[in-house]
């Protein structure tokens, strides 16, 4: 029981002072005025002003409550190395039932895994919710059996009692681990790009070692080895085989001893990107056409583009010095025979043989589509005549045979079947729905190899793609594609169809048309499978652990096929489909719980030195506890803590008024009458 007086004013304390200031004064004027009954008029002011502040004793019945001690277990990933699973569970049981058995103590056991989405250890968040939870007055301690990687430090709240860290672990434990410091996202292909690491070790780790062995991995291929020097930062050139996604994985071969090799694998995804695109178009003579195709490429800004166009033919005799025909001489010997393997594509619009270019000259052309390059023939009427370009070393590497008809009528170009899958052509239709414009001109061709995508006039051949070696080739039967430039009869998808051929044949990685890929989204993979064929086979996925998984795949449109896989492990996963394979990374191949293992309270110091808690470690033991006083260190060798909060609970509250009205009158009047009865005798 606890007792009090408390004031309940039916006025503001000023108009208190008022009223103090007027009785004080009239006192003092009855005094000095010598009346007998000065004291008595005094103490009836007062006990009405008193009566008017409404005292009262407050009497309040409580009850003691038990002290609160708050017990994290982390039981992480990382908690799960070298037994101190185990080590952290038996001290949080001991600590358990020493609390339980301390009087007027009650425990809240907290236990907190791994965070979402390789957020780490959240500790403090956790703490957080559980002291929200409870009432701050109560709360008398606060111990975390953790190894001390925590990755909320952002998260700190508001300690009411001190906090004590009890580190998990060995103190011999040591481990080894791989940091990537800079690495790309992207990277120009042809040029090398640095990518910069370091491996390090930490904890008691063993000496004399001063380098360690490094394995690469590109794309999923072979595996390298090189030895990289320890603890300090290594620069390693790497140069990316193709455009799109790069997978690079670098890993750390495990050393006898250290804790885990979770941390010993990096995965690297840089996207292949070129610098400039070099084209090489040919214009055989002035033609609308001719226009189309170089608005189209200067239109692009990472385009280098090199225009030749014969004005005037050889067979011309009209006495003008040569001298005088140009401000400089074509280059044709350095373009077609010292710089040819500069351009990522070559362009024959319109052109025949006349001369200016020897057969030496296209023979190394179709050197240089063989090993890699690109050709496409945007074929007009002399295509079909007998200075065809056909009709040259080029023919070994044409796609289709000119049979010498030129067909002059007007038509639709129409997607083929295969067509609709072939990424080049595939989809045309929804990027212009409306009826297409008709083109007036087609040369007759009779396929020999490749793929026609597109036909025109009498269902012949109007667009034929064609691999030869290492390089492609494309043969487009007409030069009418500018009408849908001009927007005759409606036009069409000229820009997207052009863009895409172009694209296809500078192999960019999008428009390959058997390509197996897969994008991942947090632990989730949509897979997509493009190709030729009609149906495909199931694909088979390798984990990071070795395991085989086998999903059907669906068709969503012609030509492309999808799946959907989750996975559990964090690594890289090899994906393959009939002759298509792929590699992907999902998360990290390091989690965020394993970057660093070797226990430690450096990052938590600033959290539990204000409040003077302690860091110990379990290895030397269970502490005791101590009571200790706020303000006082809370730890020592062997003992941490305990502040007793003295908290109760009020379970009813009386007010008793020391001046009721009835005392106050009658206490007012009797000192006001006795004072007039004394002066009155007087």
């Amino acid at each position: 029981m606890n007792g009090e007086i408390t004031f309940d004013p039916l006025l503001p304390w000023g108009v208190f002072l008022v009223l103090g200031t007027m009785v004080l004064a009239a006192a003092w004027l009855a005094y000095w005025r010598g009346l007998a009954g000065w004291a008595l008029r005094l103490l009836a002011g007062v006990v009405i002003v008193a009566a008017l502040s409404g005292p009262s004793y407050r009497q309040e019945d409580r009850a003691a409550l038990s002290d609160i001690v708050v017990l994290l277990e982390d039981q992480s990933a990382s908690q799960e190395l070298a037994g101190r699973a185990g080590q952290t569970k038996a001290a949080a049981d001991l600590l358990a039932q020493r609390l339980i058995a301390r009087p007027n103590t009650e425990v809240r056991r907290v236990a907190l895994g791994d965070g979402p989405d390789n957020s780490g250890t959240l500790l403090l968040s956790a703490l957080s919710d559980a002291l929200a939870q409870e009432p701050q007055t109560r709360i008398a301690g606060i111990i975390a059996l953790s190894d001390g990687q925590v990755h909320d430090l952002d998260r700190v709240p508001d300690l009411p009692a001190p906090m004590h860290l009890l580190l998990s672990g060995q103190p011999d434990d040591w481990d080894r681990r791989l940091v990537v410091e800079t690495a790309p996202a992207f990277a120009i292909l042809g040029e090398p790009v640095t990518l910069t690491f370091r491996i390090e070790d930490t904890g008691a780790a063993p000496l004399g070692a001063d380098q360690a062995p490094l394995d690469l991995t590109l794309n999923g291929g072979e595996t390298s080895r090189i030895m990289v020097p320890l603890g300090r930062t290594f620069e390693l050139p790497v140069t990316l085989p193709h455009g799109g996604r790069n997978v690079i994985q670098f890993s750390v071969p495990e050393a006898a001893g250290e804790l885990t090799d979770r941390n010993n694998t990096a995965l690297i995804q840089i996207n292949g990107v070129r610098d400039r695109l070099r084209v090489l178009l040919v214009s055989g003579e002035p033609h609308p056409g001719g226009r189309t195709w170089r608005n189209l490429l200067k239109s692009d800004s990472s385009v280098d583009l090199v225009h030749f166009t014969i004005l005037r033919p050889p067979e011309k005799q009209d006495g003008v010095p040569v001298a005088e025909l140009s401000l400089i001489a074509f280059p044709t010997r350095e373009l077609f025979l010292e710089k040819i393997d500069d351009f990522d594509l070559i362009i024959f619009d319109r052109y025949k043989r006349r001369g200016i270019l020897p057969a030496l000259y296209l023979e190394n052309v179709r050197r240089y589509v063989s090993e890699g390059g690109a050709v496409l023939i945007a074929a007009g009427p002399d295509f079909a005549s007998a200075d065809s370009i056909y009709h040259s070393p080029l023919a070994t590497i044409v796609p289709a045979r000119p049979t010498a008809r030129v067909i002059e009528q007007g038509y639709r170009p129409k997607v083929t079947d295969l067509g609709e899958r072939h990424p080049v052509t595939a989809g045309l239709q929804a990027e212009w729905p409306t009826d297409w414009g008709r083109w007036m001109r087609q040369v007759e061709l009779e396929p020999e190899d490749g793929e026609v995508v597109m036909t025109g006039a009498e269902d012949a051949p109007l667009l034929i793609l064609n691999r030869v070696g290492e390089g492609r080739i494309a043969l487009l039967a007409s030069d009418q594609a500018w009408l849908w430039a001009r927007g005759f009869e409606g036009g069409g998808p000229q820009l997207e169809l052009l863009r895409r051929l172009a694209h296809w044949m500078m192999k960019e990685p999008e428009l390959e048309e058997e390509l197996l890929t897969a994008a991942a989204t947090g632990q989730d993979l949509h897979i997509l499978r493009r190709t030729l064929q009609e149906t495909v086979g199931p694909v088979e996925i390798t984990t990071p652990s070795g395991e085989t998984v086998t999903l059907q795949m669906q068709q969503t449109t012609p030509g492309q096929h999808v799946a959907e896989f989750h996975g559990d492990e964090i690594g890289l996963y090899r994906l393959q489909q009939a002759d298509a394979e792929t590699v992907i990374g999902m998360g990290p191949a390091a989690p965020r719980e394993f970057e660093e293992t070797i226990a430690s309270g450096e990052s938590l110091r600033p959290v539990i030195d204000p409040l003077r808690g302690g860091v110990l470690h379990l290895s030397d033991g269970v502490p005791r506890f101590r009571d200790v006083r706020v303000g006082r260190p809370a730890s020592g060798r062997g003992w941490i803590g305990i502040t007793p909060r003295a908290a109760s609970e009020t379970l009813s509250v009386k007010r008793i008024p020391l001046l009721p009205p009835w005392l106050v009158l009658l206490l007012s009047l009797g000192l006001i009458l006795a004072a007039w009865l004394r002066e009155g005798r007087r």
